[in-house]
This record gives C-alpha cells, structure tokens and sequence, in this order.
C-alpha cells in the first residue's frame, strides 16, 4: 500500500515538474504552454511592428479631426475679422488641473473653498448645462434628483444632488469630486476640463436653487408677475353635442 502510494506519489512529481519546471527554457521552439493566461496573445504594442496591416506598423493614425479628451475643434472664422474665434473651452489654455490654487483643486489653503472662480454669465451656465447632460444626467437625473437611468437600471448608490447636505456643500468639496471621483462615482478629472467642471457647479446651483427657491429669491419688482393668470392658455375643450337617435 505503501509503495503503491510512493510510485503515485513519484509519478506525479515528475508530471508537475515536467509541465512547469521546464517553462521558459533555452529553446529556438516556441514554448509549449499548457496555461498561457494570456501572456503572450496577439494585440497592438505601442511602437512595434504588426503584420496585420500592409504598411507593417502597429499603431494607427489618428482619425482626421481628432481632438484630445476635453477639447473642442476651434469655431469657424468669422466674417468680420477673417480669424478663428477661439473661446475659453477649445483654447489651449484651457487644461487640466495643473496648478495647486483654488481653480485647480478646490481648496483654499487646508479647506475646502467656496465660490465660482470664473465670471458666472449666461453662456457659463449654459455650457455648464450642456456639460451636465453629457457627463452627469444619466447617473443624476436632468433634474439632479438621482433618478437618472442608470440607477433605474440597477445602480442604487446614486444620490441626490438636491439633498441638504448637497446643497450646502461647499463648491471646491464638489470640485473635488467631480475631479477625482467618490464611492462608485468615477474620476472626471482626467475627461473634463478645469473650466467645465466650474460651469458644471455653477449649472448645478442654478438648478439646486430652481428646486428649492423660496419668494426672497425673486426680485421684489417681479413677484406682482408671480400672482398673474399663466398667459396663453390653450382654448378649453367644448363638450361634444348630443347626438340623437335617428326617428323612425
């Protein structure tokens, strides 16, 4: 019994050190892997060479008009000047964070600051609009309730921005966070550029403050327009005639 379990024993031994001991010998002949996971699998390595296209290279040109991550192609030329306009969004200025001052981190020394670095106009906010669809209302909602498709498709971790605690959270924490992401919330800062992650905040508290606003927020020489009857109304509907029975 014993010297059976000794063969077995030696057999087996012998096998393992076969299939593994030997891997990666000296040899001019491919190696015989009995479990590659994957270490060598045909894929495009960066500056070398590749058989698959007729040109021989591995790696592809970029596609005509290809601009990086978080750029945008430069707007036409004007008639005026005969020059592309060029706006703070597709300028190459406009990068990444790069800095270590408020606009690039969100902090003001060891805290968190508070405030929209950048001049909050019309097209600020609508830009921070656009950017928000893009990247934010699909988890969020348009509305910034939560309820964006993805948490009805089974993300439950997805919270409102129109919480208290959102709301009264300071704008260089939610920079942060957009930045470098926070639970299940990915990483933005490397997709999105320093100025629309503002644009995104300043959209933000435009509709926080839609949601929550109160008589106060409304210019004094404005509310009397709060108590008029809603202006072109649709035409009620008549009731419909009664029809009678044809006599017989």
């Amino acid at each position: 019994m014993l010297r059976g379990f000794l063969v077995i024993f030696v057999l087996c031994t012998i096998a393992i050190i076969a299939v593994f001991g030997f891997r990666g010998q000296i040899s001019t002949q491919p190696p015989l892997e009995v479990f590659p996971d994957m270490v060598r699998q045909m894929k495009v390595r960066a500056q070398a060479p590749l058989n698959f296209f007729a040109d021989g290279r591995g790696p592809r040109l970029p596609v005509a008009g290809t601009v990086p991550i978080g750029y945008e192609m430069p707007k036409p030329q004007t008639a005026e000047t005969q020059a592309p306009t060029v706006d703070r969004w597709s300028h190459p200025q406009a990068s990444f964070s790069v800095g270590t001052d408020y606009y690039d981190t969100g902090k003001m020394g060891d805290r968190w600051g508070t405030g929209i670095p950048l001049e909050v106009t019309r097209e600020l906010i609508e830009r921070g609009q656009q950017r928000f669809n893009i990247t934010c209302a699909m988890c969020h909602g348009a509305a910034a309730m939560g309820n964006g498709i993805v948490k009805q498709h089974g993300l439950a971790t997805v919270v409102s921005l129109q919480d208290e605690r959102i709301r009264k959270m300071s704008d260089g924490e939610i920079f942060n966070t957009i930045t470098n992401g926070k639970n299940t919330m990915m990483a933005y800062g490397p997709t999105i550029i320093v100025p629309d992650r503002w644009a995104i905040i300043a959209y933000l508290r435009a509709v926080q403050r839609s949601q929550n606003a109160a008589i106060a927020d409304v210019p004094e020489e404005n509310r009397a327009d709060l108590d008029k009857p809603a202006e072109n109304k649709p035409p009620e509907a008549k009731p419909a005639a009664k029809q009678e029975a044809p006599k017989k």
